[in-house]
């Protein structure tokens, strides 16, 4: 190992500041609306990649460049990128009917009683199908307002039912920004983490099952809720998750998504050829920020590790947390600390991804275990933010429809991330000493 320098961190102490100061300020000085949505993080990380270029003048700036390519030019990184464009462009085509025609028909199939249920297990699966929680939200928030003044239960309680449950396929989708983020950084398959990922997120969400089956047989409930659906718009979803189960090439899983998709649409009548191409295009827009991001964290992180940064934080962390259950709960509180600072939990794997390398490498901790932890810690702390894109995409898509919420009533329901992170706990507690095979 180098010799440590504590001075290399300066670039992420620079970004952390300039994003959360300016989140602070925004959102709670300033009042405005998602105000750390408002902050453009490409400059902020650009501020930081700044910072690393004037550290270090023993090695000029063509050397920086060169360093700064290697690392961008990993295969895992552009990989990654691939990845995240091929499962926007998917998400593109089957659009937000699909995933309405889920929520739809299992509310039309099983009785009042237990909507806030079905509307866990829809966000559940709608998530894992889409790969987004925030997309999830979005979708399945203004249903849950319709269940809530339908029924009679808690709007604070529907609504938290659907960001557990979006946070649930959040962290087991194969095509979740977050899941592709922390496979290809750890460099482990796919379907390697979501068996590791899956003995730890089930758990946590069927005992939230059972909170709410006990909460729902003690209320007074009537109504119901009941729109149009169409099933067959579904099939894309369950293809890609049986392809990402089976494990089928990521690429080829996505690849058969979108064209079973593209026909379903097509064929339905859903949409018209000219509108599904724009749709493929939205879809590969929306991942640019993220795909930016990844290539400027990339750049910062290769001049962070030349400098010597990463083994100055190794080495902190092996004075705090000793042994491989104290390492994989040091790798879950950084890329914690890292969502609480950024409010994004992509972006705290994609920074959290070299250092864990380290922390694994050094502690013996498989690739699939560090990027399930990398995953679910990152969820735990993103679904309970109270300025996290989930919590206020909630908020304000109640507040469209006429409804009033706020995160202190919301938080204090949020069952399924609490059980997450106690499952966690509990599965790295039950690691064993030796090396992962």
């Amino acid at each position: 190992m180098k010799k440590g320098n504590v001075k290399a961190l300066l670039p992420i102490g620079v970004f952390l500041v300039l994003y959360l100061g300016l989140g602070i300020l925004f959102e709670y000085f300033l009042k405005i609306n998602m105000g750390f949505y408002n902050i453009p993080i490409v400059v902020a990380f650009l501020v930081a990649l700044l910072v690393a270029c004037l550290q270090n003048k023993a090695l000029d700036f063509d050397k920086k460049l060169e360093i700064m390519g290697r690392g961008v030019g990993d295969k895992n990184i552009f990989t990654m990128i691939l990845i995240f464009l091929t499962a926007g462009i998917f998400v593109g085509v089957v659009g937000r009917e699909s995933a309405e025609s889920v929520a739809y028909f299992m509310l039309s199939a099983i009785p009042a009683q237990y909507a806030v249920m079905v509307l866990f297990v829809v966000s559940c699966f709608v998530s894992l199908a889409m790969g987004t929680s925030v997309g999830t939200i979005t979708l399945i928030t203004p249903i849950a307002v319709a269940v809530s003044n339908a029924s009679g239960f808690g709007l604070p309680l529907c609504v938290s039912a659907v960001i557990g449950g979006s946070m649930f396929g959040d962290n087991l989708s194969f095509i979740s920004d977050t899941t592709i983020a922390a496979c290809n950084g750890q460099g482990c398959k796919m379907k390697d983490k979501f068996r590791a990922n899956f003995l730890i997120a089930m758990p946590a969400a069927l005992i939230t099952l059972v909170i709410l089956l006990v909460i729902s047989l003690n209320s007074e409930i009537s109504g119901a809720v009941a729109n149009d659906y169409n099933l067959v718009q579904i099939i894309p979803y369950i293809l890609v998750l049986i392809g990402g189960i089976i494990g089928i090439n990521v690429f080829a899983v996505l690849l058969i998504g979108i064209v079973s998709g593209a026909a379903i649409m097509l064929i339905t009548g859903s949409t018209q050829p000219t509108k599904l191409l724009a749709n493929m295009g939205d879809g590969a827009s929306g991942m640019f920020e993220t795909i930016i991001v990844t290539v400027l964290v990339s750049a910062i992180c290769a001049l962070i590790r030349e400098y010597g940064g990463f083994d100055a934080l190794l080495a902190g962390i092996k004075k705090v947390f000793k042994g491989k259950k104290g390492g994989q709960v040091g790798m879950g509180l950084l890329v914690g600390v890292l969502d609480i600072a950024t409010a994004n939990n992509t972006v705290a794997i994609v920074m959290a991804n070299p250092i864990a390398n380290e922390i694994a490498n050094d502690y013996g901790i498989s690739p699939q275990k560090s990027a399930s932890i990398l995953d679910t810690f990152s969820c735990v702390f993103q679904a309970i933010l109270p300025y996290g894109a989930q919590m206020l995409v909630a908020i304000s898509a109640v507040t469209s429809l006429g409804g009033q919420i706020s995160a202190l009533e919301i938080i204090p329901l949020l069952f399924y991330p609490c059980l997450l992170c106690v499952s966690s706990l509990i599965s790295i507690g039950f690691t064993k000493s030796k090396k992962e095979a």
